[in-house]
Protein backbone atom coordinates (compact mmCIF):
# COMPACT_ATOMS: atom_id res chain seq x y z
CA UNK A 1 0.00 0.00 0.00
CA UNK A 2 1.87 3.31 -1.23
CA UNK A 3 0.81 7.01 -0.42
CA UNK A 4 0.55 9.70 -3.10
CA UNK A 5 4.27 10.61 -4.05
CA UNK A 6 4.65 14.73 -2.62
CA UNK A 7 4.74 15.59 -6.26
CA UNK A 8 1.45 15.24 -7.02
CA UNK A 9 -0.83 17.93 -6.92
CA UNK A 10 -3.73 17.69 -4.18
CA UNK A 11 -6.92 19.83 -4.76
CA UNK A 12 -9.23 20.54 -2.30
CA UNK A 13 -12.82 21.97 -3.47
CA UNK A 14 -14.60 24.09 -0.10
CA UNK A 15 -12.86 27.07 1.33
CA UNK A 16 -14.80 26.78 4.62
CA UNK A 17 -13.54 25.39 7.90
CA UNK A 18 -13.21 22.09 7.11
CA UNK A 19 -11.72 22.61 3.45
CA UNK A 20 -9.01 25.48 3.96
CA UNK A 21 -7.95 22.69 7.26
CA UNK A 22 -7.15 20.02 4.35
CA UNK A 23 -5.50 22.18 2.10
CA UNK A 24 -3.41 23.18 5.24
CA UNK A 25 -2.76 19.32 6.04
CA UNK A 26 -1.62 18.90 2.64
CA UNK A 27 0.24 21.36 2.02
CA UNK A 28 2.19 21.14 5.28
CA UNK A 29 3.07 17.35 4.25
CA UNK A 30 4.32 18.73 0.99
CA UNK A 31 2.06 18.50 -1.91
CA UNK A 32 1.22 21.23 -4.16
CA UNK A 33 -2.65 22.44 -3.07
CA UNK A 34 -5.19 24.09 -4.99
CA UNK A 35 -8.05 25.30 -3.32
CA UNK A 36 -11.19 26.51 -4.81
CA UNK A 37 -14.44 28.00 -3.94
CA UNK A 38 -17.54 28.78 -5.47
CA UNK A 39 -17.76 32.07 -3.55
CA UNK A 40 -15.75 35.10 -5.50
CA UNK A 41 -12.35 35.66 -2.89
CA UNK A 42 -13.16 32.33 -0.47
CA UNK A 43 -10.48 30.26 -1.74
CA UNK A 44 -7.98 33.67 -1.83
CA UNK A 45 -9.21 34.52 1.80
CA UNK A 46 -8.65 30.83 3.03
CA UNK A 47 -5.01 30.89 1.79
CA UNK A 48 -4.17 33.72 3.16
CA UNK A 49 -5.80 32.41 6.64
CA UNK A 50 -3.58 29.23 6.34
CA UNK A 51 -0.74 31.34 5.16
CA UNK A 52 -0.54 33.28 8.66
CA UNK A 53 -1.77 29.83 10.42
CA UNK A 54 1.88 28.84 9.64
CA UNK A 55 4.06 31.80 10.30
CA UNK A 56 2.08 31.50 13.64
CA UNK A 57 3.64 28.02 14.22
CA UNK A 58 6.70 28.88 13.16
CA UNK A 59 7.06 31.77 15.71
CA UNK A 60 5.83 30.18 18.42
CA UNK A 61 8.04 27.23 17.39
CA UNK A 62 5.52 24.46 16.54
CA UNK A 63 6.51 23.91 13.02
CA UNK A 64 10.11 24.71 11.25
CA UNK A 65 10.68 27.90 9.63
CA UNK A 66 11.73 26.13 6.30
CA UNK A 67 8.72 24.08 6.80
CA UNK A 68 6.19 26.68 7.14
CA UNK A 69 7.67 28.39 4.38
CA UNK A 70 7.73 25.60 1.87
CA UNK A 71 3.75 24.92 3.04
CA UNK A 72 3.03 28.45 2.38
CA UNK A 73 4.19 28.66 -1.02
CA UNK A 74 2.87 25.74 -1.67
CA UNK A 75 -0.61 26.99 -1.27
CA UNK A 76 -2.30 28.30 -4.56
CA UNK A 77 -6.16 29.73 -4.80
CA UNK A 78 -8.04 28.79 -8.06
CA UNK A 79 -11.02 30.37 -9.85
CA UNK A 80 -11.84 27.53 -11.63
CA UNK A 81 -12.25 23.85 -11.84
CA UNK A 82 -10.76 23.90 -15.07
CA UNK A 83 -7.58 24.79 -12.94
CA UNK A 84 -7.62 21.14 -10.81
CA UNK A 85 -7.20 19.42 -14.18
CA UNK A 86 -3.39 18.21 -12.90
CA UNK A 87 -4.74 17.25 -9.63
CA UNK A 88 -3.70 13.60 -8.49
CA UNK A 89 -6.01 14.12 -5.74
CA UNK A 90 -9.10 15.92 -5.73
CA UNK A 91 -11.05 16.25 -2.09
CA UNK A 92 -14.68 18.05 -1.76
CA UNK A 93 -15.79 20.10 1.28
CA UNK A 94 -18.94 21.29 0.35
CA UNK A 95 -22.74 21.79 1.44
CA UNK A 96 -24.24 18.09 3.03
CA UNK A 97 -26.28 17.98 -0.21
CA UNK A 98 -26.42 14.72 -2.13
CA UNK A 99 -27.08 16.34 -5.14
CA UNK A 100 -24.93 19.37 -5.16
CA UNK A 101 -21.96 17.12 -4.59
CA UNK A 102 -23.38 14.90 -7.36
CA UNK A 103 -22.76 17.65 -10.01
CA UNK A 104 -19.75 18.39 -8.70
CA UNK A 105 -18.22 15.27 -9.04
CA UNK A 106 -19.61 14.92 -12.31
CA UNK A 107 -17.51 17.95 -13.52
CA UNK A 108 -14.38 16.96 -11.74
CA UNK A 109 -14.36 13.48 -13.53
CA UNK A 110 -14.90 14.91 -17.00
CA UNK A 111 -12.02 17.96 -16.02
CA UNK A 112 -9.19 15.05 -14.28
CA UNK A 113 -7.32 12.96 -15.61
CA UNK A 114 -8.67 9.09 -15.38
CA UNK A 115 -6.07 8.11 -12.57
CA UNK A 116 -7.43 11.10 -10.31
CA UNK A 117 -8.17 9.89 -7.11
CA UNK A 118 -11.67 11.77 -6.13
CA UNK A 119 -12.82 11.92 -2.35
CA UNK A 120 -15.72 13.53 -0.21
CA UNK A 121 -15.36 14.53 2.86
CA UNK A 122 -18.85 14.34 3.96
CA UNK A 123 -20.19 13.18 7.39
CA UNK A 124 -23.18 11.72 6.53
CA UNK A 125 -23.75 11.02 2.72
CA UNK A 126 -23.56 7.67 1.41
CA UNK A 127 -20.47 7.60 -0.60
CA UNK A 128 -22.56 4.73 -2.88
CA UNK A 129 -25.44 7.41 -3.76
CA UNK A 130 -22.41 10.25 -4.51
CA UNK A 131 -20.09 7.66 -6.58
CA UNK A 132 -23.53 6.85 -8.74
CA UNK A 133 -23.47 9.92 -10.71
CA UNK A 134 -19.94 9.16 -12.20
CA UNK A 135 -19.11 7.49 -15.37
CA UNK A 136 -16.32 5.59 -13.38
CA UNK A 137 -17.20 5.12 -9.73
CA UNK A 138 -14.74 2.92 -8.44
CA UNK A 139 -12.41 6.33 -8.65
CA UNK A 140 -14.75 7.75 -5.75
CA UNK A 141 -14.23 7.32 -1.83
CA UNK A 142 -15.08 8.86 1.20
CA UNK A 143 -12.16 10.85 3.17
CA UNK A 144 -13.94 12.25 6.19
CA UNK A 145 -11.49 14.12 8.59
CA UNK A 146 -12.58 15.85 11.92
CA UNK A 147 -12.92 19.14 13.11
CA UNK A 148 -10.19 21.04 13.04
CA UNK A 149 -8.73 18.86 10.35
CA UNK A 150 -5.88 20.14 11.28
CA UNK A 151 -5.59 18.86 14.96
CA UNK A 152 -7.65 16.00 14.88
CA UNK A 153 -6.01 12.91 14.17
CA UNK A 154 -8.92 10.31 12.80
CA UNK A 155 -9.81 10.16 9.10
CA UNK A 156 -12.51 7.50 7.76
CA UNK A 157 -11.79 5.87 4.79
CA UNK A 158 -14.88 4.97 3.56
CA UNK A 159 -15.72 2.46 0.62
CA UNK A 160 -18.76 2.63 -1.67
CA UNK A 161 -20.25 -0.35 -3.23
CA UNK A 162 -18.10 0.68 -6.77
CA UNK A 163 -15.03 2.10 -4.97
CA UNK A 164 -11.67 0.24 -6.01
CA UNK A 165 -9.81 -1.45 -3.18
CA UNK A 166 -6.69 -0.01 -4.69
CA UNK A 167 -7.91 3.76 -3.91
CA UNK A 168 -9.02 2.82 -0.51
CA UNK A 169 -5.19 1.70 0.26
CA UNK A 170 -3.58 4.61 -1.57
CA UNK A 171 -5.86 7.05 0.52
CA UNK A 172 -4.98 5.20 3.76
CA UNK A 173 -1.53 5.15 3.14
CA UNK A 174 -1.75 8.92 2.24
CA UNK A 175 -3.80 9.92 5.54
CA UNK A 176 -0.94 8.15 7.40
CA UNK A 177 1.52 9.80 5.98
CA UNK A 178 0.10 13.47 6.34
CA UNK A 179 0.51 12.45 10.05
CA UNK A 180 -3.22 10.97 10.14
CA UNK A 181 -4.80 7.69 12.02
CA UNK A 182 -6.84 6.56 9.46
CA UNK A 183 -9.62 3.36 9.77
CA UNK A 184 -11.59 1.82 6.98
CA UNK A 185 -15.04 2.14 6.92
CA UNK A 186 -18.05 1.21 4.96
CA UNK A 187 -20.30 3.43 3.75
CA UNK A 188 -22.83 3.00 6.02
CA UNK A 189 -25.35 6.10 7.68
CA UNK A 190 -23.29 7.70 10.00
CA UNK A 191 -19.88 5.17 8.87
CA UNK A 192 -18.44 4.95 12.29
CA UNK A 193 -18.61 8.10 14.36
CA UNK A 194 -21.33 9.47 13.40
CA UNK A 195 -23.38 6.34 14.04
CA UNK A 196 -21.49 4.67 17.62
CA UNK A 197 -21.98 8.05 18.78
CA UNK A 198 -25.84 8.41 18.68
CA UNK A 199 -26.53 6.73 22.46
CA UNK A 200 -24.37 9.91 24.09
CA UNK A 201 -26.60 11.77 22.98
CA UNK A 202 -29.87 9.73 22.97
CA UNK A 203 -29.48 8.27 26.44
CA UNK A 204 -28.91 11.43 28.10
CA UNK A 205 -31.61 12.91 26.31
CA UNK A 206 -34.36 10.44 27.46
CA UNK A 207 -33.00 10.83 30.94
CA UNK A 208 -33.51 14.09 30.67
CA UNK A 209 -36.93 13.79 29.35
CA UNK A 210 -37.55 11.20 32.18
CA UNK A 211 -36.89 13.85 34.42
CA UNK A 212 -33.97 11.72 36.35
CA UNK A 213 -31.86 14.84 36.63
CA UNK A 214 -31.02 17.94 34.83
CA UNK A 215 -28.23 18.78 32.87
CA UNK A 216 -25.44 20.20 34.77
CA UNK A 217 -25.94 17.29 36.82
CA UNK A 218 -25.51 14.27 34.08
CA UNK A 219 -23.22 15.99 32.37
CA UNK A 220 -21.19 16.14 35.24
CA UNK A 221 -21.42 12.61 36.49
CA UNK A 222 -20.63 11.77 32.41
CA UNK A 223 -17.24 13.80 32.98
CA UNK A 224 -16.31 12.73 36.44
CA UNK A 225 -17.52 9.34 36.55
CA UNK A 226 -17.42 8.21 32.96
CA UNK A 227 -14.30 10.31 32.36
CA UNK A 228 -15.39 12.08 29.29
CA UNK A 229 -13.91 15.29 28.05
CA UNK A 230 -17.52 16.77 27.79
CA UNK A 231 -21.24 16.19 29.04
CA UNK A 232 -23.99 15.38 26.36
CA UNK A 233 -25.69 18.60 27.14
CA UNK A 234 -22.45 20.66 26.64
CA UNK A 235 -20.93 19.12 23.47
CA UNK A 236 -24.51 19.17 21.67
CA UNK A 237 -24.18 23.19 22.59
CA UNK A 238 -20.88 23.42 21.23
CA UNK A 239 -22.01 21.25 18.42
CA UNK A 240 -25.30 23.41 17.35
CA UNK A 241 -28.57 21.66 18.30
CA UNK A 242 -29.07 22.17 14.34
CA UNK A 243 -26.24 20.31 13.42
CA UNK A 244 -26.66 17.40 15.85
CA UNK A 245 -30.30 17.36 15.52
CA UNK A 246 -29.58 17.06 11.63
CA UNK A 247 -27.07 13.95 11.85
CA UNK A 248 -29.78 12.25 14.46
CA UNK A 249 -32.80 12.53 11.99
CA UNK A 250 -30.52 11.85 8.80
CA UNK A 251 -29.00 8.45 10.38
CA UNK A 252 -32.55 7.35 11.98
CA UNK A 253 -34.21 7.99 8.04
CA UNK A 254 -31.40 6.28 6.30
CA UNK A 255 -31.71 3.09 8.86
CA UNK A 256 -35.81 2.99 7.61
CA UNK A 257 -36.77 4.83 11.33
CA UNK A 258 -34.70 2.24 13.29
CA UNK A 259 -35.54 3.19 17.08
CA UNK A 260 -31.78 3.44 18.13
CA UNK A 261 -31.74 6.36 16.71
CA UNK A 262 -34.95 8.06 16.98
CA UNK A 263 -34.85 11.78 17.38
CA UNK A 264 -35.47 13.80 20.23
CA UNK A 265 -38.17 15.90 21.15
CA UNK A 266 -36.43 17.89 23.65
CA UNK A 267 -34.09 18.62 20.96
CA UNK A 268 -36.92 19.27 18.20
CA UNK A 269 -37.86 21.90 20.35
CA UNK A 270 -34.58 23.96 20.60
CA UNK A 271 -34.27 24.23 17.18
CA UNK A 272 -37.67 24.92 16.71
CA UNK A 273 -36.91 28.34 19.27
CA UNK A 274 -33.86 28.78 17.42
CA UNK A 275 -32.31 27.88 20.68
CA UNK A 276 -28.85 26.23 18.78
CA UNK A 277 -26.37 26.48 21.74
CA UNK A 278 -22.81 28.70 22.21
CA UNK A 279 -23.58 29.62 18.43
CA UNK A 280 -27.04 31.54 18.95
CA UNK A 281 -26.47 31.99 22.78
CA UNK A 282 -28.49 30.02 24.29
CA UNK A 283 -29.33 25.95 24.10
CA UNK A 284 -28.91 23.71 27.41
CA UNK A 285 -27.64 26.26 28.47
CA UNK A 286 -27.61 30.07 28.53
CA UNK A 287 -24.24 31.47 27.27
CA UNK A 288 -25.13 35.56 27.53
CA UNK A 289 -23.53 35.96 31.06
CA UNK A 290 -26.29 34.42 32.68
CA UNK A 291 -25.26 31.89 35.99
CA UNK A 292 -24.68 28.20 34.68
CA UNK A 293 -26.87 25.52 36.59
CA UNK A 294 -25.61 24.14 39.77
CA UNK A 295 -24.50 20.10 39.94
CA UNK A 296 -26.68 18.56 42.31
CA UNK A 297 -24.77 17.48 45.42
CA UNK A 298 -26.07 15.28 48.03
CA UNK A 299 -25.71 16.95 51.26
CA UNK A 300 -22.96 16.18 53.86
CA UNK A 301 -23.81 12.66 55.72
CA UNK A 302 -21.61 11.85 58.69
CA UNK A 303 -19.56 8.68 57.98
CA UNK A 304 -21.32 5.87 59.21
CA UNK A 305 -20.19 2.87 61.74
CA UNK A 306 -20.27 -0.70 61.06
CA UNK A 307 -19.64 -0.41 57.34
CA UNK A 308 -19.03 -3.64 55.52
CA UNK A 309 -17.84 -3.96 51.83
CA UNK A 310 -18.47 -7.26 49.75
CA UNK A 311 -17.33 -9.22 47.13
CA UNK A 312 -14.35 -8.56 44.59
CA UNK A 313 -16.23 -6.04 41.66
CA UNK A 314 -13.56 -2.90 41.19
CA UNK A 315 -16.28 -0.39 42.73
CA UNK A 316 -15.32 -2.76 46.01
CA UNK A 317 -11.74 -2.31 46.24
CA UNK A 318 -11.78 0.51 45.40
CA UNK A 319 -13.47 1.78 48.26
CA UNK A 320 -11.46 -0.28 50.99
CA UNK A 321 -8.69 1.62 49.29
CA UNK A 322 -10.43 4.92 49.20
CA UNK A 323 -11.70 4.78 52.56
CA UNK A 324 -8.47 3.36 54.48
CA UNK A 325 -6.90 6.55 52.72
CA UNK A 326 -8.94 8.80 54.77
CA UNK A 327 -8.89 7.16 58.03
CA UNK A 328 -12.24 5.43 58.26
CA UNK A 329 -12.97 1.98 59.21
CA UNK A 330 -14.68 -1.37 57.16
CA UNK A 331 -15.07 -4.62 57.27
CA UNK A 332 -14.99 -7.50 54.74
CA UNK A 333 -17.59 -10.01 54.23
CA UNK A 334 -19.03 -11.99 51.53
CA UNK A 335 -21.89 -12.24 50.65
CA UNK A 336 -25.20 -14.49 48.56
CA UNK A 337 -25.54 -11.74 45.73
CA UNK A 338 -23.56 -9.45 44.17
CA UNK A 339 -23.64 -6.14 46.61
CA UNK A 340 -20.90 -4.22 47.16
CA UNK A 341 -21.57 -2.33 50.87
CA UNK A 342 -23.80 -2.47 53.86
CA UNK A 343 -24.40 -0.41 56.62
CA UNK A 344 -27.06 -2.31 58.48
CA UNK A 345 -30.03 -2.93 56.87
CA UNK A 346 -29.01 -0.93 54.25
CA UNK A 347 -27.20 -2.48 50.76
CA UNK A 348 -25.59 -0.98 47.99
CA UNK A 349 -25.54 -2.77 44.78
CA UNK A 350 -23.86 -2.10 40.88
CA UNK A 351 -26.16 -1.46 38.70
CA UNK A 352 -26.95 -4.35 36.59
CA UNK A 353 -29.67 -2.13 34.36
CA UNK A 354 -32.50 -2.31 36.99
CA UNK A 355 -34.01 -0.46 38.81
CA UNK A 356 -33.80 0.28 42.63
CA UNK A 357 -37.12 -0.64 42.99
CA UNK A 358 -36.59 -3.84 40.88
CA UNK A 359 -33.32 -4.68 42.96
CA UNK A 360 -35.38 -4.32 46.17
CA UNK A 361 -38.32 -6.57 44.94
CA UNK A 362 -36.38 -9.12 43.57
CA UNK A 363 -34.17 -9.22 47.02
CA UNK A 364 -36.79 -8.64 49.70
CA UNK A 365 -34.62 -5.75 51.11
CA UNK A 366 -36.35 -2.42 51.23
CA UNK A 367 -32.92 -0.40 52.14
CA UNK A 368 -31.78 -0.76 48.69
CA UNK A 369 -29.53 1.67 46.80
CA UNK A 370 -27.91 1.48 43.22
CA UNK A 371 -24.66 2.73 42.15
CA UNK A 372 -23.66 3.53 39.04
CA UNK A 373 -20.93 2.90 36.22
CA UNK A 374 -17.31 4.47 36.84
CA UNK A 375 -14.08 4.89 34.12
CA UNK A 376 -12.13 4.21 37.33
CA UNK A 377 -13.72 4.15 40.62
CA UNK A 378 -10.31 4.75 42.17
CA UNK A 379 -10.11 7.95 40.56
CA UNK A 380 -13.67 9.37 39.80
CA UNK A 381 -14.34 12.44 41.81
CA UNK A 382 -18.61 12.02 41.66
CA UNK A 383 -21.01 8.92 41.57
CA UNK A 384 -24.67 8.48 40.96
CA UNK A 385 -26.98 6.64 43.30
CA UNK A 386 -30.50 6.05 43.17
CA UNK A 387 -32.74 4.31 45.80
CA UNK A 388 -35.74 2.27 46.19
CA UNK A 389 -38.86 3.64 46.73
CA UNK A 390 -39.20 2.49 50.13
CA UNK A 391 -35.63 2.86 51.20
CA UNK A 392 -35.73 5.10 54.61
CA UNK A 393 -33.74 8.54 54.84
CA UNK A 394 -31.71 7.08 57.44
CA UNK A 395 -30.51 4.13 54.90
CA UNK A 396 -29.55 6.27 52.31
CA UNK A 397 -27.85 8.58 54.53
CA UNK A 398 -25.87 5.62 55.70
CA UNK A 399 -25.08 5.25 52.05
CA UNK A 400 -24.50 8.50 50.82
CA UNK A 401 -22.04 9.26 54.47
CA UNK A 402 -20.62 5.72 53.07
CA UNK A 403 -19.02 7.05 49.73
CA UNK A 404 -18.53 10.68 50.62
CA UNK A 405 -16.35 9.56 53.63
CA UNK A 406 -14.83 7.82 50.55
CA UNK A 407 -14.10 11.00 48.69
CA UNK A 408 -16.65 10.88 46.19
CA UNK A 409 -19.69 13.32 45.79
CA UNK A 410 -22.87 12.11 45.60
CA UNK A 411 -25.78 12.70 43.33
CA UNK A 412 -28.80 11.42 43.66
CA UNK A 413 -30.98 10.60 40.30
CA UNK A 414 -34.51 9.55 40.01
CA UNK A 415 -34.87 5.80 40.03
CA UNK A 416 -33.64 4.33 36.36
CA UNK A 417 -32.52 1.34 34.22
CA UNK A 418 -28.92 1.41 34.56
CA UNK A 419 -28.35 4.92 35.69
CA UNK A 420 -26.86 7.47 33.60
CA UNK A 421 -22.79 6.41 32.76
CA UNK A 422 -23.45 2.78 32.76
CA UNK A 423 -26.92 2.83 30.56
CA UNK A 424 -25.03 5.22 27.97
CA UNK A 425 -21.76 2.90 27.56
CA UNK A 426 -23.34 0.07 27.03
CA UNK A 427 -25.10 1.55 24.59
CA UNK A 428 -22.00 2.98 22.62
CA UNK A 429 -20.39 -0.53 23.38
CA UNK A 430 -23.61 -2.01 21.57
CA UNK A 431 -23.59 0.33 18.64
CA UNK A 432 -19.95 -0.44 18.31
CA UNK A 433 -20.96 -4.08 18.27
CA UNK A 434 -23.74 -3.69 15.61
CA UNK A 435 -21.36 -1.80 13.46
CA UNK A 436 -18.74 -4.67 13.61
CA UNK A 437 -21.27 -7.32 13.57
CA UNK A 438 -22.42 -5.75 9.72
CA UNK A 439 -18.92 -6.05 8.11
CA UNK A 440 -18.96 -1.56 8.60
CA UNK A 441 -15.29 -1.40 10.41
CA UNK A 442 -12.96 -3.69 12.61
CA UNK A 443 -13.29 -3.85 16.41
CA UNK A 444 -10.38 -2.04 16.76
CA UNK A 445 -11.29 0.65 14.03
CA UNK A 446 -14.31 1.04 16.18
CA UNK A 447 -12.57 1.36 19.30
CA UNK A 448 -9.95 3.93 17.58
CA UNK A 449 -12.16 6.00 15.64
CA UNK A 450 -14.01 6.50 18.77
CA UNK A 451 -11.51 7.68 20.76
CA UNK A 452 -9.66 9.67 18.13
CA UNK A 453 -12.72 11.58 16.79
CA UNK A 454 -14.96 11.72 19.48
CA UNK A 455 -12.21 11.85 22.41
CA UNK A 456 -14.02 9.01 24.22
CA UNK A 457 -11.95 7.83 27.07
CA UNK A 458 -11.94 4.54 26.05
CA UNK A 459 -13.12 3.07 23.05
CA UNK A 460 -16.16 1.19 23.49
CA UNK A 461 -15.63 -2.57 23.06
CA UNK A 462 -12.33 -2.29 24.87
CA UNK A 463 -14.79 -0.53 27.74
CA UNK A 464 -17.32 -3.31 27.67
CA UNK A 465 -14.21 -5.95 28.30
CA UNK A 466 -13.14 -3.95 31.46
CA UNK A 467 -16.29 -3.83 32.63
CA UNK A 468 -17.17 -7.20 31.32
CA UNK A 469 -19.49 -8.51 28.43
CA UNK A 470 -21.53 -10.57 30.69
CA UNK A 471 -22.41 -8.04 32.69
CA UNK A 472 -22.90 -5.33 29.84
CA UNK A 473 -24.88 -7.99 27.68
CA UNK A 474 -27.13 -8.06 31.51
CA UNK A 475 -27.71 -4.48 31.39
CA UNK A 476 -28.94 -4.46 27.79
CA UNK A 477 -31.22 -6.88 28.18
CA UNK A 478 -33.09 -5.59 31.51
CA UNK A 479 -32.92 -2.17 29.82
CA UNK A 480 -35.11 -4.17 26.40
CA UNK A 481 -37.54 -5.79 29.44
CA UNK A 482 -37.95 -2.39 31.42
CA UNK A 483 -38.65 -0.57 28.35
CA UNK A 484 -40.07 -2.96 25.89
CA UNK A 485 -38.52 -1.25 23.40
CA UNK A 486 -36.49 -2.45 20.18
CA UNK A 487 -34.08 0.35 21.02
CA UNK A 488 -31.99 -2.04 23.51
CA UNK A 489 -32.20 -5.10 21.11
CA UNK A 490 -29.10 -6.49 21.78
CA UNK A 491 -26.23 -7.27 19.37
CA UNK A 492 -26.04 -10.80 17.67
CA UNK A 493 -21.97 -9.22 18.08
CA UNK A 494 -21.90 -8.59 22.04
CA UNK A 495 -23.95 -11.88 22.62
CA UNK A 496 -21.45 -13.76 20.10
CA UNK A 497 -18.66 -12.89 22.16
CA UNK A 498 -19.96 -13.65 25.80
CA UNK A 499 -21.10 -17.01 24.26
CA UNK A 500 -17.40 -17.83 22.48
CA UNK A 501 -15.58 -16.31 25.55
CA UNK A 502 -13.49 -13.76 23.20
CA UNK A 503 -12.60 -10.19 23.96
CA UNK A 504 -14.82 -7.33 22.16
CA UNK A 505 -12.40 -5.61 21.11
CA UNK A 506 -9.85 -7.77 19.71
Amino acid sequence: MSALPLSTPVAVVGAGAMGSGIAHIAARAGHPVFLYDSRPGAAADAVASQRASFATLAQKGKLDADTAHAASAALQAVDTLDELAGAGLVIEAIIEDLTVKQELFRRLEAVTAPDCILASNTSSLSITAIASALDAPQRLAGLHFFNPAPLMALVEVVSGLATAPAVVDTLMATAQGWGKTPVRAGSTPGFIVNRVARPYYAEALRLLDEQVSDTATLDALYRDAGGFRMGPFELMDLIGHDVNFAVTSSVWRAFFHDPRFTPSLIQQELVAAGFLGRKSGRGFYDYRGGERPDVQVAPHCPAPNGIVLHGDHPATAALTARLQAHGVACQHQSADDDRLASVGSAVLYPTDGRTAAQRAASSGIADTAVLDLALDYRQASRLAMTCAPHCTPAARQALTGLLQAAGIAVSWLADSPALAVMRTVAMLANEAGDAVHHGVCSAAAADTAMRLGANYPCGPLAWADRIGVATVVRVLDHLAAYYGEDRYRLSPYLRSCLLSGRPCHA
